[in-house]
């Protein structure tokens, strides 16, 4: 249907009302996917396990910013971030289903602007994405030998966590849509978004400190978002006041960049044939 033969819709609460039904039908989708919801959580706490009582007893670190060569508890607030990344960005793929199965298009019939759909789905991604990652740090805090410092108190620190993985979440929803719009296959989405996101994840400061990384590698995670969301995490529950850019600076870089991306990403073409 063309956007002049659309019926115009009822208003700001029409537009408020589609939005929650597409959200409530993603969360179902997710709820009811129980192999999904324990493998968002037990990944990484498996990885926290293994890996962080590996490098700590094996490899012994001994960087001033890893307290007491406790790896295991410098890893969680990157492990955080992982699990934004790749729960926000894969619930994106959900468009590919809905548009594979019909669904895409009979939405795009309603009255409602194409705009308004692509901002229902992106805001189960963000709701997703967010409440997972959110998940695994209080699982991680409440972990036997996990040491968190929480300098601004745990309800302060929190609330500040909170706020970051929301701001990621938005930010890799519209990363997310941007790369769906240039994409037509599920398969092709899964393989860039890969091939975007681990070299990301991996040069953020999520598995080891940046302030001990050569200096062109530095660059590299100046330039790279996920930085932000790791080092302000690490602001909330892990470090005793240093940081590696500064509470200002990651609120503002992500304050900045997370609806800049996400607007852009909402208002892309949307593709509703996979051909």
């Amino acid at each position: 249907m063309t956007a002049a033969a659309r019926p115009r819709a009822a208003g700001f609460g029409a537009t408020v009302a589609a939005c929650l039904a597409i959200l409530q039908r993603d969360l179902r989708g997710v709820l009811r996917s129980r192999s999904q919801l324990y493998s968002s959580l037990l990944f990484p706490l498996m990885l926290l396990a293994i890996l962080g009582a590996g490098v700590s007893d094996g490899l012994e670190p001994s960087s001033e910013r890893i307290r007491d060569g406790d790896y295991s508890s410098f890893l969680v607030p990157g492990l955080v971030v992982m699990t934004a990344l790749f729960s926000s960005t894969f619930s994106s793929a959900s468009y590919y289903q809905d548009r594979d199965s019909g669904l895409l298009r009979v939405l795009m019939a309603s009255p409602h602007s194409p705009r308004v759909i692509l901002l229902g789905k992106a805001l189960g991604g963000i709701t997703i994405g967010g409440a997972q990652a959110f998940a695994l740090l209080c699982v991680a805090a409440l972990i036997p030998g996990i040491e968190l410092e929480w300098q601004y108190g745990a309800f302060v620190g929190l609330l500040l966590a909170l706020v970051t993985v929301v701001l990621l979440a938005v930010f890799l929803n519209g990363l997310a849509q941007l790369a769906a719009s240039r994409i037509r296959t599920m398969q092709g989405f899964h393989l860039v978004m890969n091939l975007v996101l681990f070299p990301l994840l991996f040069f953020s400061g999520a598995f080891f400190p940046l302030h001990d990384l050569p200096v062109w590698l530095r660059v590299l995670a100046a330039a790279n978002p996920l930085s932000y969301a790791v080092d302000l995490l690490h602001i909330a529950a892990y470090t005793d006041g240093s940081a590696h850019f500064g509470l200002a600076l990651d609120l503002a870089v992500l304050g900045v960049l997370a609806p800049a991306v996400f607007l852009l990403g909402i208002g892309r073409r949307v593709l509703v044939d996979s051909g």
